[in-house]
């Protein structure tokens, strides 16, 4: 047994198929297979129950920024649990959630500087959307009550969530249960729905699109939901250069609160520190997960203005206090594990050294962009998604049942490279901290792997 592990790898794979449900897996599929049981991880490395090791392709969910067992994340993290594990903060402040709420007042978009903790990206989301309701309600318009959000959108697996998504996949199962929304066109020049032929064309179509939509229910809607730059789980689209500028304008215009979902693409992985920045936007309400605890602990922060927080402020009988909070909310651990991951980004220059990776990863991805059953590739900092085709001339997927990106990310193993796909698109999103060396490994692998699996 590696490791020093009790139990042995087969013990461990026997009781996972006996009692373990996996999310977003097929699990009669997943009890067929020999499953990799994950014991420890070392920089951008995983490591399993009989010592091989996988570079982590995804970030472990698209979470991990600074690596696995980063030295200075594990002391953070061993120093806070011999002071305090948690405490609520109803009732109570909290010293770490104070600290790191005026960290992040420094680095969020001007003015967007109210934080209100939750625990993962579908919670944050769930307060950002309960919070522009109610701040539409606190301030005279309570007729203010759908969202206007886009096709293709994906903000989490809660109900609210859910409803403010657009990926039927995921989400038509639970029409019943959701509540309605608008849905605008999805800036997307592949296959664009519009008819569009070029970015410039889709910004222009989408954005024209989008305030006819405005002009019909901007008055009965509270907000605009969108993913900035980049939607992630609808297959790594990034979106024309000025279009969330664009949206900004309308949504100022036609008075909604912007909502921004920074779940995937904030603390660097765009290459700024939040997509918001590269095009100067400030939203209304901003909601931010995964990174911000560099991959440790469920953290999240829905983080607003002042003036939607002071829509809430009033006599305690009027009752506008923002009826909503979580168990773990502003947990000391995932604050203080937050806080130095905050002060590794500017010790190790993380967003400088960012640079050399992006442009390189490009390159890289434009020869892969010849391949012959390589569609279209599309990439937002140190994102990417690889999309396979059937028919490189037509674009004709591949038939869902024959699980291409499934196969090529299995594939991809054999070259210890862990990777996981959404549908035909291979996705690329290490942790921010991958050397240059262990990107084109990574690269190299998934080129192989593609290779193998397309051309057969």
């Amino acid at each position: 047994m590696a490791d020093n592990s009790t139990y042995s790898t087969e013990q461990l794979r026997a009781w996972d198929k006996r009692h373990v449900w996996h999310p977003f897996t097929q699990m009669q599929d997943w009890e067929q297979e020999e499953q990799i049981v994950i014991t420890r991880g070392e920089g951008s490395w995983l490591i399993d129950s009989e010592g091989k090791r996988y570079l982590d392709g995804v970030a472990s969910m698209w979470t991990n920024v600074h690596g696995h067992c980063r030295k200075e994340l594990n002391e953070a993290l061993k120093a806070q649990v011999d002071r305090l594990e948690h405490s609520t903060m109803l009732g109570l402040a909290s010293e770490q959630s104070i600290i790191l709420a005026h960290k992040l007042s420094e680095i969020t978009p001007a003015g967007v500087d109210r934080f209100f903790y939750s625990d993962n990206g579908s919670t944050a989301m769930e307060v950002a959307v309960k919070m522009a309701y109610q701040y539409q309600s606190h301030t005279g318009h309570p007729e203010r009550s759908r969202f206007i959000t886009f096709r293709n959108a994906y903000h989490g697996d809660t109900l609210g969530a859910v409803s403010v998504g657009g990926i039927d996949i995921y989400h038509s199962t639970f029409k019943p249960l959701m509540f309605e929304v608008i849905q605008a066109p999805s800036p997307y020049c592949y296959r664009c729905e519009l008819g569009c032929d070029s970015p410039d064309t889709c910004n222009m179509k989408c954005i024209d699109a989008l305030e006819k939509i405005m002009q019909e229910h901007a008055a009965t809607s509270a907000g605009l939901v969108i993913e900035p730059l980049l939607q992630g789980a609808g297959g790594m689209i990034v979106q024309p250069k000025g279009f969330l500028k664009k949206v900004r304008e309308l949504c100022d215009r036609y008075d909604l609160l912007m909502i921004t979902d920074e779940v995937a693409t904030g603390f660097g992985r765009t290459g700024a520190m939040f997509a918001c920045n590269h095009e100067n936007v400030t939203p209304d309400i901003m909601a931010i997960s995964k990174g911000i605890a560099a991959g440790y602990l469920p953290l999240a922060v829905t983080a607003t203005t002042e003036r939607v927080y002071r829509a809430f402020l009033g006599e305690y009988a009027q009752l506008k206090t923002f009826f909503h909070g979580h168990t773990f909310t502003g947990n000391p651990l995932a604050c203080a594990v937050a806080l130095k991951s905050l002060e590794l980004f500017e010790t190790d220059q993380l967003l400088e050294n960012l640079q050399p990776k992006i442009s390189w990863l490009e390159k890289r991805l434009a020869e892969i962009a010849l391949l012959p059953h390589v569609g279209n590739i599309r990439q937002c900092g140190l994102a990417a998604g690889i999309e396979l085709v059937a028919d490189k001339q037509t674009k004709e997927p591949f038939p869902w049942e024959q699980k291409i990106g499934i196969q090529i990310c299995k594939d991809a193993r054999k070259h210890g490279i862990f990777s996981r796909p959404l549908g035909n698109t291979v996705v690329i999103f290490p942790p921010l901290a991958i050397t240059h060396d262990e990107l084109k490994l990574l690269m190299n692998g998934l080129e192989r792997s593609i290779r193998t699996i397309t051309e057969d």
